[in-house]
């Protein structure tokens, strides 16, 4: 399949670097629906709607979203702890058919007790993905079956639950994410995609190489293994002295809203919990700059929470180090910035059509070989 690209839908104008109002910022409908347009009229592919325990309702935004574009699929986070399987199969049904077959399922298992503790889930990391191996086998179940079915596992249990909301390409793709060998192993063997965030060339060959073991061990085929994303946040300008300069001006904000927030500089915060955002911090450590133009005083700066990896250089070192992850295998990659709209408006422009330029260029040289 082609590579593809991912973005973040935030419901307001409010930023890492400019963040507005607080902790209760409302949403902006005029800001969600020209983000959303914006993505489809620069022809991004999807947009992930993320989720966390204080925030808004991610389904609800994915509505809103089909209702202003016309390509673009949404990507629903979902932790398996907060929607009963059933519920989750009829809802994500409804906005696949709402949205004439856009919608995405991406998986959080959970990566911090703390935060899935507030919304009154106590299963440790492994139960954690036990129950979300029985949660996708019950989606897809759910989309596919004719007929009513029971269902008696270790963490769901119901009787002749019948689905009459069907996808409507007949099942909805799965998005799993980690770098623990739970996540490899749940993803591997039953994911449509394998969410990554961006590590070096030689770290993310060797996760890969992880996920499709997975997969040839659950007896999938080549050609069925899991799609892989990658997830960077590009820092771009005209020329690499000028992005660097923005790097570094954007990290400098980072660090103070940082120190505003919570009274201290990243070096005194506790170590995350989830795998990923340690073994980010532990490459880090060995150097800022990895690779081509893999930035990592972004990682420090936040502590690596979430998605924290800059790719930083001119439109053509940014679009080169893109493809250096296509060579490996990505087939989806996730970019955004700091300054959401803006930056998105920046990638589609400069970022995007000569990612594609070059594919069509491998493309023709592989035909020529």
């Amino acid at each position: 399949m082609p590579t593809e690209f991912i973005s973040l839908t935030s419901p307001n104008a409010s930023t890492e670097l400019n963040p507005l109002g607080g902790p209760n910022e409302p949403i902006d409908p005029t800001y969600l629906n020209r983000y959303a347009k914006a993505l489809d009229d620069y022809a991004f592919n999807y947009t992930l709607v993320p989720y966390d325990s204080s925030w808004f309702d991610p389904f609800t935004i994915g509505a809103t979203i089909a209702a202003a574009t016309k390509n673009l699929k949404i990507i629903i986070a979902l932790r398996p702890n907060t929607l009963y399987p059933t519920v989750a199969a009829k809802a994500l049904a409804t906005l696949d058919q709402l949205s004439s077959g856009r919608a995405v399922v991406h998986f959080i298992a959970g990566g911090s007790d703390a935060e899935q503790a507030k919304e009154g889930d106590f299963l440790n990391k492994e139960e954690r993905y036990g129950r979300l191996e029985e949660y996708i086998k019950i989606l897809r179940r759910a989309w596919e079956s004719a007929e009513p079915f029971d269902w008696e596992g270790k963490y769901f249990q119901f009787k002749q639950f019948s689905n009459r909301v069907r996808p409507v390409n007949g099942t909805i793709p799965v998005s799993v994410g980690g770098s623990s060998d739970e996540a490899y192993r749940v993803g591997g063997s039953l994911a449509d995609i394998f969410g990554l965030w961006g590590e070096p060339l030689k770290e993310t060959r060797e996760q890969v190489d992880r996920i499709h073991a997975e997969a040839e061990k659950a007896g999938r085929a080549p050609n069925c293994r899991p799609r892989i994303w990658v997830t960077f946040r590009p820092i771009v300008a005209e020329t690499d002295d000028l992005a660097w300069a923005k790097a570094h001006r954007t990290l400098g904000v980072l660090k103070e809203n940082r120190a505003n927030r919570t009274g201290k500089v990243p070096a005194d915060a506790p170590k995350p919990q989830n795998v990923g955002s340690q073994r980010l911090l532990d490459i880090a450590a060995r150097g800022e700059v990895q690779d081509r133009a893999l930035w990592y005083p972004t990682v420090t700066a936040t502590n690596a929470r979430g998605a924290s990896t800059a790719l930083v250089g001119s439109y053509e070192t940014v679009t080169e180090s893109i493809l250096d992850y296509v060579d490996l295998g990505a087939e989806l990659i996730s970019i955004r910035g700091y300054d959401n709209l803006n930056d998105a408006i920046d990638y589609g422009r400069y970022i995007l059509p000569r990612v594609r330029e070059g594919l069509k260029e491998r493309e023709t040289r592989a035909r020529v070989a």
